[in-house]
Parts: C-alpha cells; structure tokens; sequence
C-alpha cells in the first residue's frame, strides 16, 4: 500500500507537471537518476518519452533490466539503463541534455546535497523540469508520534536524522532549506506536493484493497498532498524546479 501511494501521487504530480510545462506530444528526454526497480522510468517510456536510467545498486539494476525485458521492443528501445551514481552525472552526460530530471528517494542516502542537485540542474535544458522526492524532516515526529511512539516523536523534532523501514540511519531535508538550494542553482521551486500524509504508517506487508476503496485511498491523499496545512505533514516532498 505505501508504495503503491507513493507511486501513483508521484505519478499524477509529475504527469500534471509535463503536461502544464510542455506542448502535447513532445518527446521528452528524461533522466531518472537513482531509478530503482524503474518504475517511473518505465511509465514515462511507456507514454513514448526518451529514458535513461541511472541507478548503482546491482540487485536494483537487474530487477529494472528484467522488467525492461518484458516490454516491447518500441518501449525498449526508448529506454537505457547505466550503472552509476547521482553524483557523477557530469561523467556520463552533457550540460543540457534532459528536459525532465527525476531524483526519487535518492537525497536521503547522500550527506551533503547540494553538488549532487547542482549536477541535477546542469543536466536540464533551458525551461527543464527537475523532479525531487525527499523525505520530509519537518514532519519527522509524525510516523512515531502516530504509532504511540512518544519518545522517539519527541526526539525527532530535534533532528534531521531518522531510521528507516530497512534499518538504515538516513537524512531528511526541509521544504525552506530545499526552496533555497533550488534558488541557487537555477532551478527554483515551481510547486510542491505532499505525498503519504495519512498511509505513512500502513505495514508494509498489507494487503491492497480492493480497486474501489484504492482509488478512494489515493483521492484522498491526492487531495490532503495539494492542501494545507495537511501537506506539511507529509512524510515525503514532492518538489519541481524549473530550469531558468
């Protein structure tokens, strides 16, 4: 369920996006940096976009490669997948070659950002769009303070600092401290969304409901993503900076 909101609200946000930033039918050139299991990279390809994926985990790497494999040839032959690491875009790619970049779940792993996201914005062409999906670190409190965990939601005010569903100790980021990084680089912040505001503390072995009670799931957080103050509780940010 957590991964099915995350990937659909993102999904939406990002179509609504392209759509609002480029004519009808354009084929777009797109870059998903840290792409996973690809499954944003395989949607945009599947809508006839020019893909690359980067991602530098091997068993990430293989699962995308075989689900690639499954496609048609058009839609494998509008998608590349390399193995390398956000931080070295510079080292496979030219200045400008992109007109969307994504960046999922990727900044949490990274200690210091900043030159990461200014490769970002290199990547993008005049008017680009880059795409951020961050875990909310203003809104840190909320999954243990939900789950009766009262002490670890106290600590987490304090803290950009969180442990995550595979035990991992990663970072957060702030909406102010990201709006201002974006500025920097060229790539100010157009909108935001939140993203997983009430499902953030569904198991992650639930079952999905059924195709009606979904869809009323996602409308629900489609909406509580668009609004305030609900969005700024979310537990991850979805931001879109525009290439000036």
């Amino acid at each position: 369920m957590r991964n099915v909101v995350r990937q659909e609200l993102v999904a939406r946000q990002l179509d609504e996006q392209i759509a609002a930033r480029f004519p009808v039918g354009r084929r777009l050139r797109v870059l998903d940096v840290g792409m996973g299991q690809g499954t944003q990279a395989l949607r945009l390809a599947r809508a006839g976009h020019s893909v690359t994926g980067l991602e530098s985990d091997d068993a990430m790497l293989q699962v995308a490669r075989d689900a690639l494999t499954g496609e048609p040839e058009g839609i494998r032959e509008r998608m590349r997948i390399i193995q390398g690491d956000g931080r070295d875009t510079g080292v496979h790619f030219l200045p400008g070659s992109f007109d969307v970049v994504l960046c999922h779940g990727v900044l949490m792993y990274v200690p210091e950002p900043d030159p990461m996201l200014a490769g970002l914005a290199r990547m993008l062409a005049p008017g680009g769009l880059l795409s951020l999906l961050v875990r909310n670190a203003d809104a840190l409190a909320m999954r243990p303070g939900t789950a009766g965990d009262f002490e670890g939601a106290l600590a987490a005010f304090d803290s950009d600092v969180y442990t995550n569903r595979l035990g991992l100790e990663v970072r957060a980021d702030r909406l102010g401290v990201l709006t201002d990084t974006l500025a920097g680089i060229a790539a100010p912040l157009h909108t935001w969304y939140g993203v997983r505001v009430f499902t953030d503390n569904v198991d992650n072995g639930a079952e999905l409901p059924d195709a009606r009670e979904l869809e009323r799931v996602l409308t629900l957080e489609d909406r509580a993503g668009r609004t305030d103050p609900y969005r700024r509780v979310a537990a991850l940010l979805h931001l879109c900076g525009v290439r000036g």
